[in-house]
């Protein structure tokens, strides 16, 4: 399961960091590399927002263990 977690943590800093490069500088990473409104940009954004989830469900197993 680690694996997974980590895998889920390179997805979810992918994400963020394509949200901090729109804030920023209006400029859409994923969009820009698999195009707009593409299948694959979708597949992209599916996988960071399951990835995201993954990572509530470890917060809140680390916080039970405290």
């Amino acid at each position: 399961m680690e694996t997974v977690q980590k895998i889920a943590l390179v997805f979810t800093i992918i994400g963020a960091l394509n949200w901090g490069l729109i804030g920023l500088f209006d400029f859409n990473l994923v969009t820009t590399i698999f195009g707009d409104d593409s299948l694959l940009t979708n597949i992209v954004y599916i996988i960071v927002g399951i990835t995201g989830l993954i990572n509530i469900g470890i917060l809140f197993n680390h916080l039970e263990k405290a």
